[in-house]
């Protein structure tokens, strides 16, 4: 049952034209992020296979979805996702998830997988490595604690980031987190949490769902060529586990990290084609 005292995500339904879709694709974005970072690829995708509904997730304390209660990790990031589903009364054929959000499918998946509604899940270019917390989204945590706390306009902001090595698209992507309130610009993000959430990310473990999904669910790993998200070894695992079991899948698609934005057309005609 639905917990009162837990808001309910932020979430955003995308379905065709005049369509009435039977099964649901949960879409979960990557840290810093928010689900209209897919709303691109939701919109194509839904005209392409109008029976399918997207339903575009805010996860916990990222884009509209605030308040939620500690601790802030993988588990409790799904557990979220689930009241979501439960609230709207919807079954989740497929889960997809971008970085962050891949691991929480993942969980989603060894929590659902048995059920038998749930039927793919998808991850997204996600660091499968259970490492210390390292890259690109960990060094920003400590850019960011290194600029003013608030800013007189975004590309101040910008700048910082830039200033750091990262280039201004990025920066400016960041800067959609800043919100303006009495007259400055501020980070809506708790920088503490999303250091909680990252850890959290890099040391669990979640090999055993790729290697053996539950029940009859089928597990898509999709690796961007220019990312180093699945390291070599990574890529050895995935690959001898899509030999031992046709349930599990390696992709490769063209592009960076954010391969929503380096290849959308690659990531749609993937989906198209492959969902149920």
């Amino acid at each position: 049952m639905t917990d009162p005292q837990i808001p309910i995500l932020a979430h955003t339904r995308v379905v065709g034209k005049d369509a009435t879709p039977t099964r649901w694709l949960l879409v979960l974005h990557g840290i810093y992020g928010s689900g209209r970072n897919w709303g691109t690829i939701a919109r194509r995708l839904v005209e392409a296979r109008p029976e399918w509904g997207v339903l575009l997730v805010d996860l916990r304390n990222h884009g509209g979805s605030r308040g939620f209660p500690g601790p802030h990790t993988l588990a409790a990031t799904a557990e979220d996702v689930d009241r979501l589903v439960e609230h709207l009364g919807i079954d989740a054929t497929a889960v997809m998830g971008h970085s962050f959000g891949g691991k929480v499918a993942l969980v989603y998946a060894a929590h659902h997988g048995g059920a038998g509604q749930l039927r793919q899940v998808w991850v997204m270019d996600s660091t499968l490595s259970v490492r210390e917390p390292e890259g690109s989204a960990w060094r920003m945590i400590e850019v960011i604690r290194a600029l003013p706390s608030e800013f007189a306009s975004r590309a101040e902001a910008v700048e910082g980031i830039a200033r750091a090595g990262y280039d201004e698209a990025l920066g400016q992507w960041m800067a959609i987190n800043l919100e303006l309130v009495e007259g400055v610009y501020r980070w809506r993000l708790d920088w503490e949490v999303i250091e909680e959430m990252l850890r959290d990310y890099f040391r669990t473990d979640l090999w055993e769902t790729v290697v053996r999904p539950p029940g009859e669910v089928e597990i898509h790993i999709v690796k961007a060529t220019d990312s180093n998200s699945l390291d070599d070894e990574a890529i050895r695992r995935v690959e001898a586990a899509s030999t031992a079991n046709p349930r599990v899948h390696f992709h490769q698609l063209q592009g960076g990290h954010w391969i929503n934005t380096d290849n959308p057309q690659g990531v749609l005609d993937l989906l198209a084609g492959s969902l149920p």
